[in-house]
């Protein structure tokens, strides 16, 4: 009985930390999560291409050091990794923000309300059983490490011009 109290107690205080950390991440750096937010909503295919080559850059030496049979090189993979999600929760912080925004959008609910509301949401479709853990928490994770990335890196959008045509003298 007392295994079952505490995973449940365990997965209570995830549930509770993580909506928290994401907005701890949204106040405190609102410039960051704004931007990793408008490429989630502007250019999400390429948010997630850039999420899949930043997985596969971390992926390879993570697993690498954590295959070595020596302790040093363990933790220091253990640490990456640890290292590596914690970056990625920038990006969650901006695809709770573009899911909170589609909320006020919708419902009129103030900032803070709805970007808690999308955390949360973003948190509990993770919990899915099976369509959650295998398809929509992957992506939304790569996703998130994309959006991260361009965020850092200050990389936004290109706007679309509009080109219009001069009209032509009419030599009449």
């Amino acid at each position: 009985m007392a295994d079952i109290s505490a995973i449940f107690f365990v997965l209570l205080i995830l549930g509770i930390a993580f909506p928290a950390m994401l907005t701890a991440w949204w106040l405190l750096f609102p410039s960051i999560i704004s931007r990793a937010q408008t490429r989630v909503d502007k250019t999400p295919w390429g948010t997630f291409w850039m999420g899949l080559v930043i997985v596969v850059a971390v992926s390879i030496p993570v697993v690498i050091l954590l295959a070595l049979p020596f302790g040093p090189a363990k933790f220091i993979g253990w640490l990456l990794l640890a290292a590596a999600l914690a970056f990625s929760s920038i990006g969650s912080a901006g695809i709770a923000a573009h899911l909170g925004a589609r909320l006020t959008s919708h419902s009129g609910l103030s900032p803070l309300n709805a970007f808690v509301r999308g955390s949360v949401i973003l948190e509990l479709v993770a919990f899915f059983p099976v369509l959650g853990w295998f398809f929509i928490w992957p992506i939304a994770l790569i996703m998130a490490f994309g959006a991260t990335g361009f965020a850092f890196l200050n990389w936004m959008p290109r706007e679309k011009t509009v080109h219009v045509p001069e009209p032509v003298p009419s030599h009449a």
